[in-house]
């Protein structure tokens, strides 16, 4: 099967990767079933990353309907250790304006309908996560958008949403009372599950729109946030194909240990059929 060391999440306009020679189109099969489309292998350069448009080509996936789980786990198979993903969210800061980039730093969550987690069925694990996104690869993303000349917030909160209908103007103004600066739907459970699977995963948040708090904007229609975005997915090309290519072969954050005293159940009284179907999970730790 084909390999690839970085993984990009497409979001919404983000449906394929120009620029990729040597593609292969991977369909993968995973114990939580089939991942949201075929993933795209190839190279950028000499360094190989697999693709996956995250709602399906053609846009055939509500974010609550997204298999996060076989998706993640699917990247993992193909040898991914590094997940770049690019998301539409809504700003909530002034400073935030439709257009602008937010590489994250931190999340709420504020879903009500979806798996979060690998660990079922007789296996318990309390993973860190404290920082959600990796800070390593966040930080060489920040820099290399602020090479595109496009106006980037470096940090931020990310409130994620149940969807898919927008917020209600009390709740956009709540989430403004937290402090926290982008709205968005698909970061989680995204994020929990990279981390799990201590793969490194850092967003690229492309702001639309003012969500509707905003008195004198317009309120957010999906015509806006299409038009937007597909205006910021040529500079997230931009970003991915100038980082991709300078990723250290070696990782130095603590991702690619997260499990390593996550999982408190006796190796003992995990059954057989729990072991194997995460084994590449939690193979190198039972």
């Amino acid at each position: 099967m084909a390999e690839a060391r970085i993984g990009i999440i497409g979001g919404s306009g983000l449906y394929q990767m120009e620029g990729l020679t040597e593609v292969q189109e991977v369909r993968v099969d995973t114990p939580f079933g089939a991942p949201s489309d075929v993933i795209g292998v190839g190279k950028i350069g000499d360094t190989s990353i697999a693709f996956l448009p995250r709602h399906g080509r053609g846009h055939r996936l509500s974010p609550t309907e997204l298999p996060a789980r076989a998706n993640i786990w699917a990247l993992k198979s193909l040898g991914v250790e590094q997940i770049i993903s690019v998301s539409a969210v809504g700003s909530l800061r002034e400073e935030i304006h439709p257009l602008d980039l937010v590489i994250p730093d931190q999340i709420i969550d504020r879903t009500k309908s979806r798996v979060n987690s690998f660990f079922d069925n007789g296996v318990v694990a309390h993973v860190g996560f404290a920082d959600p996104f990796c800070p390593a690869l966040s930080e060489q993303l920040y820099h290399a958008a602020l090479k595109t000349g496009v106006s980037v917030h470096k940090g931020g909160t990310y409130v994620v949403m149940e969807g898919p209908l927008f917020s209600t103007r009390a709740e956009s103004n709540l989430y403004r009372s937290w402090g926290a600066s982008v709205i968005g739907m698909t970061a989680l459970p995204e994020a929990k599950l990279a981390r799990e699977a201590e793969l490194c995963y850092a967003t690229i948040a492309c702001a639309t729109d003012y969500d509707c708090w905003h008195e004198s904007e317009e309120d957010v229609t999906v015509e806006m946030i299409i038009a937007n975005l597909l205006k910021n997915v040529e500079t997230s090309k931009q970003i991915v194909r100038s980082i991709v290519g300078n990723l250290p072969a070696r990782r130095d954050c603590g991702c690619g240990a997260a499990l390593a005293s996550a999982i408190i159940t006796d190796r003992a009284m995990i059954p057989a059929e729990t072991k194997e179907r995460l084994q590449l999970i939690m193979g190198k730790y039972i």
